[in-house]
């Protein structure tokens, strides 16, 4: 047992595990957890690796709690897209847990155990921080255009003519939506700064988001498209993969495309570059990932969730696992000696404050499904000019809770 408080379990239990981590470098992560779990308890993790990302996942694991088919943990992205599910009765609180190992005392980003809380209950483990906010350079593709390695989005824009001309996609974007509004967030983020961010996503001003300012960041958004003409790929593994064979000289991706880079033995500042707010404003989001727990009816599987709570909170087990994930751990009292030359940029930038809260924080899961959609059919239909995006945004805005 981790947590000496805790009960012991009365016997073993398979306990399965749902996710939606199926790269290679994910794949490398999650197997930290499995281990640790099998090595420290008496039970079992039943791997539930659902492929195709968390819009094709989420919908199956909802879909086996809500029909009475609930597995013994489940990943969830921060923010509300467990809320129904919690509010319904249909998960259990580890509340126990967290305070008995004095998780509130130790975690790096007190609002992502916020996230996790209802009424004062806890009802998740946060395991990592992730941002999305990074720009990831082949040094080698620069190389090859005979431009320099930029420094910043504009560098990067204007680096676009001479990639082409040495057989480059200069932006890899993967063809999931996801790809796509994430992509739009991080311009908002970076080159719209926090303010703007939190505006039109915390404030919901339909008025501000129709208007000049963000209008720029439309713009951007349809050079992104122009640069990304050409990557035919769907996933976004697939995209990260150009950059690390020198097919593409860049893709805007969160912080665990480092998992992708190192298992292909990339070694940052070397091979790669990465840029936190594309070079312009050193902001990431305080995104990640998080554990939830379905109600069962089951002693030894409840008792094997609450091994499972402690275990992926542990300091030890939040170094391996996040080494290789790509993400900052959730705790902030651990040694990250082995941290690489990207990971410690991220570290330097939360030391710092440099957070914003996560699109996902703040608006539904239907906003972000109704954002997604936009977006996909923008980088799908070249048609759509800048202007006709904007509008439809500022009416998803205007309607967003």
């Amino acid at each position: 047992m981790v947590g000496a408080t805790l009960p012991v379990a009365a016997q073993a239990a398979d306990l399965e595990v749902t996710h939606w981590w199926t790269s290679g470098g994910e794949a490398a992560a999650v197997a930290e957890f499995a281990g640790a779990f099998d090595e420290r308890t008496e039970d079992t993790w039943v791997d539930g690796a659902i492929a195709g990302g968390g819009s094709t996942a989420r919908p199956i694991m909802i879909s086996r709690i809500t029909g009475g088919d609930p597995m013994g943990a489940t990943q969830f992205n921060h923010g509300r897209q467990a809320e129904e599910l919690v509010e319904a009765g249909l998960m259990r609180d580890v509340t126990e847990v967290a305070e008995a190992e004095g998780w509130r005392d130790v975690i790096a980003a007190p609002s992502l155990l916020e996230s996790c809380t209802l009424d004062g209950e806890i009802y998740c483990v946060p395991i990592n921080i992730h941002s999305w906010q990074w720009l990831w350079l082949s040094n080698k593709a620069f190389e090859d255009a005979g431009v320099a390695v930029p420094t910043n989005w504009d560098e990067f824009v204007a680096a676009g003519p001479a990639l082409r001309e040495a057989g480059k996609v200069p932006l890899a974007v993967g063809g999931q939506p996801w790809q796509n509004a994430g992509l739009f967030n991080v311009l908002l983020n970076a080159l719209g700064g926090r303010d703007m961010t939190m505006r039109v996503y915390d404030d919901k001003d339909a008025e501000y988001a129709a208007g000049p300012e963000v209008a720029e960041i439309f713009a951007a958004v349809a050079d992104a498209r122009e640069l990304s003409q050409g990557t035919n790929v769907q996933d976004w593994n697939e995209a990260t993969n150009m950059v690390i064979t020198d097919q593409a000289g860049g893709q805007i991706m969160g912080d665990w495309a480092q998992g992708e880079f190192q298992m292909a033995g990339e070694v940052a500042g070397e091979d790669y570059s990465c840029l936190p707010g594309l070079g312009v404003n050193e902001i990431i989001s305080t995104d990640g990932d998080a554990f939830y727990f379905p109600m069962l009816d089951d002693e030894a599987e409840s008792a094997a969730q609450e091994e499972l709570a402690s275990i992926l909170f542990d300091r030890e087990v939040q170094i391996a696992f996040n080494l290789k994930k790509g993400s900052l751990p959730i705790r902030k009292d651990v040694d990250l000696d082995a941290a690489n030359d990207c990971m410690k940029k991220g570290l330097a930038i939360l030391e710092a404050g440099g957070t914003v809260t996560s699109v996902n924080q703040l608006v539904s899961p239907d906003t972000n499904t109704q954002i997604e959609t936009l977006f996909s059919e923008f980088f799908a239909d070249t048609s759509m000019t800048p202007e006709m995006a904007q509008e439809r945004f500022a009416d998803i805005i205007a309607d967003a809770y």
